[in-house]
Formats: structure tokens, C-alpha cells, sequence
């Protein structure tokens, strides 16, 4: 069980919002915002007592949910800015992880022997840069039938209801479809960035979300104050709960290796490893000004889809300063621990998109896996469908991120000259 830090204490007194800037802004949008409080609250007691009334249970089993669910939606409803229907969207999807949670740990009770013994054996964890392939290599990857990786449907509803008839589509399958079908019509432009399937591979941070600890929640929204309390959080129960996860859908399907994927897990890597001490981690790598670029592009979406928009120059320099940090957790964990070197696998971007057989062959050879013709092909037919992101992505340039002070050359070298990226892309 964790315990809750000073500094931890200081993230959960979130300050209260600054009404007297609003009211400038007109009454309709202070009516608006005072009805979609009122009606669609965050607030941490009233959201874990509608999810145990709706499911008859009681308990949300470890790790604790609190003080995580408290500082998130305190976070949500004074920092984030959230328009109405983002308030809307984001109050169901926490009663939905509310309610699974408590389900799960109904299905889990009584099983600890049976889930044990469904061993993870080498679990392959793609992470790596923001915008950098890794979700086209988790596609890729996920063509072998060797490989498992948690598809949306059973990351959105991990439980199994009555069984289908033989040949029938898992009505978990087409649930998941419909919710994904009127997400995208209250939020059409979450396609352009993310196309979210039912059968598509899933990141962890999606799983993670059930323990109210994850950067799930930071990437959807702003959200300082909660982003404080998770880094300074001990995530190893986060983790083995994850690992518990994927020991559970294995019960259905007994699994031989699994292809995990999220680039935050450069945040929380030694947690990871302490769990799953014989993972291995494929890190990609891409030109962080590309990276910068098009996080900016992507931000721009996904505060739409919550929140009202940021200040454009506030927004680059925050992504500038995010991508600051991720770059060095990437390079300062590789740099204290040298004898997991072997365990990590560097991917470079656009060798990725140029050849993305290439890419996995090698992986393949790394491993010792075996890449049947028929799978290669499948994986070609997917690569050939992919675009190339073709074309320069307007953003900032060095000057303007040297001037923001979030960026400067001399970090930005260190982290090209450390993976082979060629400075002369800085530009």
C-alpha cells in the first residue's frame, strides 16, 4: 500500500479556480460550465459510491484507489479547463474504471493459485519518444500469432459475459465497437490523430488507468497537480497490477509472448523491471524537434476533445519542456545501469518507416524468434497500407525553444549523439 508524501499532500490541495478571469468571458459559458458541475460532478466519494451501487460490490481491492482518484479529479475539475462535454466524457469513462475494478476484483477473489501460475515469461515492452513508430511497430508485431498484445475490446472490458456460440463475434467486441462509434461522433477529430479500433492493439497506460495511476490522464488533459503527485508515486503496485491484468486474460488463452507497448514507460522503468525482471525494451528513437512537432499537432486534438485550448506559445512551451525530461529518463537510466544493455533494443524512426521489415527481422534475430514467410507478409500488407508521414510538420525551430528556455542545443545533441540521430536534422 503507498502512502501519501508532503509533497504528495501539497498536489492534492489543488487551488481553487480564478472565477473573476472568467466572468469576462461571458455568462453563457459560466451557465454552461455551472450545469455540467452540477450535473456531471468529480468528485472522488460520489464516483466510488455510484460505481458500487450500479454493481452491487464493495471492494475496489489493491492497490488503494486513494489518495490517486481524490488528487485526479480535484486535478480535473480545477485545472484541467474542461469544456462540458469533455466533463461529460471524462465522468463516464472514471465510473466505467471505477465499476470494471471492482468486478475484476470480484473475478480475481478466490483465484490467486490459478492467476499465478499463468507465468509471463519475457514480456516485450515497446517505449521509447513520443511519436516515434512505436505504435506502428506494436501493429506490426501484432500480426504474429505468436505474439499477444491486449486488443481494445478486452482492455475496455477485460470480463467475459456468456459465452458466444461457435463462430460468433465476443459480444465484448462489438460493445467496444459501439462505445468507439460514438466516441469518435461526439469527438470526430480523435480520428485524425488516434484511429482507435476494437481490435487494435491497446497501450498500457489504458490498464493502467484502473489503478487511477497512470499518464493516461495527463495526456487526455492539463493536469498538473495530479502529474506531480504520480511522479513522485511508487508505481510497482501499478505495475503488479498490471501484471495480474494479463495474467487473468491469459486464463482464457494461454499466451507465449506478449508485445506491450507505451512510450511513458521511460518514466517508470526501474517499476517495470522489478516486475517483470526478464522483460525486454525496444526503444524508439526520432529527431525531437519531428517529435516536438508533432506532439504540438497532437495536443491541439486532444485538448479539443476535454478542454478548452491553451495558449499556443503556453502549449510549446510546456510539450518543449515534457520532451526535455523524457529525453533525459531515456538516456539517464540507460547511462546508471550498463548491465541491462542487453536487454534493450534501439529502433530509429525513419529507418522504421523507410524499411519496416528491416526493423523487425532484426528484432527477430535479437530474440530468437522465428518469422514464418506467411506472418511477414501479413505484416508487409499492413506496412503498405501505413502512410509514410510524408512532409514537414510546421512547428518551432531550435531558436525559438533556445529562446522559450524549455529547450536548449546541448541536451538535444546529447540525446541525437546517444542514439545515432544525425545533428545536422536539428534544424
Amino acid at each position: 500500500m503507498s502512502t501519501v508524501t508532503r509533497d504528495q499532500q501539497r498536489a492534492i490541495e489543488v487551488p481553487q479556480p480564478q472565477l473573476p478571469g472568467r466572468r469576462s468571458e461571458g455568462g453563457f459559458r459560466i451557465l454552461r460550465d455551472g450545469l455540467s458541475r452540477r450535473f456531471c460532478s468529480l468528485e472522488s466519494e460520489a464516483l466510488r459510491a455510484m460505481a458500487r451501487r450500479r454493481t452491487g460490490l464493495v471492494d475496489f481491492g489493491d492497490p488503494p484507489i486513494e489518495p490517486a482518484l481524490s488528487t485526479l479529479v480535484k486535478s480535473l475539475d480545477f485545472e484541467a479547463d474542461l469544456h462540458p462535454l469533455g466533463r461529460f466524457l471524462i465522468r463516464a469513462h472514471l465510473r466505467g474504471l471505477l465499476e470494471t475494478r471492482l468486478r475484476l476484483t470480484q473475478a480475481w477473489s478466490g483465484q490467486s493459485k490459478t492467476l499465478d501460475a499463468s507465468l509471463i515469461r519475457r514480456p516485450i515492452f515497446i517505449t521509447g519518444m513520443p511519436r516515434s513508430g512505436s505504435t506502428f511497430l506494436h501493429e506490426l508485431m501484432a500480426e504474429d500469432p505468436e505474439n499477444r498484445v491486449p486488443r481494445v475490446w478486452e482492455v475496455m472490458f477485460p470480463i467475459p459475459g456468456q459465452k458466444s456460440r461457435r463462430g460468433e463475434v465476443d459480444s465484448r467486441v462489438r460493445k467496444a465497437e459501439a462505445s468507439l462509434w460514438w466516441f469518435r461522433r461526439l469527438t470526430p477529430r480523435a480520428d485524425s490523430v488516434y484511429p482507435m479500433r476494437a481490435s487494435t492493439p491497446h497501450e498500457c497506460v489504458a490498464i493502467h488507468s484502473y489503478t487511477l495511476l497512470s499518464e493516461e490522464f495527463t495526456i487526455m488533459c492539463r493536469i498538473p497537480a495530479y502529474e506531480t503527485f504520480l511522479r513522485g508515486t511508487n508505481l510497482g503496485p501499478t505495475y503488479a497490477w498490471q501484471k495480474r491484468f494479463l495474467q487473468y486474460l491469459q486464463l482464457s488463452r494461454p499466451t507465449k509472448q506478449w508485445v506491450l507497448k507505451s512510450p511513458d514507460h521511460v518514466n517508470s522503468l526501474p517499476y517495470l523491471l522489478a516486475v517483470f525482471p526478464d522483460a525486454v525494451v525496444i526503444e524508439t528513437h526520432r529527431n525531437p524537434l519531428e517529435v516536438l512537432r508533432s506532439a504540438i499537432q497532437l495536443n491541439k486534438v486532444l485538448e479539443g476533445m476535454f478542454a478548452r485550448a491553451s495558449d499556443s506559445v503556453q502549449t510549446r512551451i510546456r510539450e518543449a519542456r515534457s520532451l526535455a525530461k523524457h529525453m533525459e529518463r531515456l538516456t539517464s537510466f540507460r547511462e546508471a545501469h550498463p548491465e541491462l544493455e542487453g536487454r534493450f533494443i534501439d529502433v530509429k524512426y525513419h529507418d522504421l518507416i523507410s524499411d519496416p521489415m528491416a526493423i523487425v527481422l532484426r528484432i527477430y534475430q535479437r530474440l530468437d524468434l522465428r518469422l514464418t514467410k506467411r506472418v511477414a507478409e501479413n505484416m508487409q500488407r499492413l506496412a503498405s497500407r501505413r502512410s509514410r508521414y510524408k512532409g514537414r510538420r510546421e512547428g518551432p525551430n531550435l531558436a525559438d525553444l533556445e529562446s522559450d528556455g524549455a529547450l536548449d542545443r546541448h541536451r538535444l545533441e546529447a540525446y541525437c549523439s546517444r542514439f545515432e540521430i544525425p545533428v545536422s536534422q536539428l534544424r
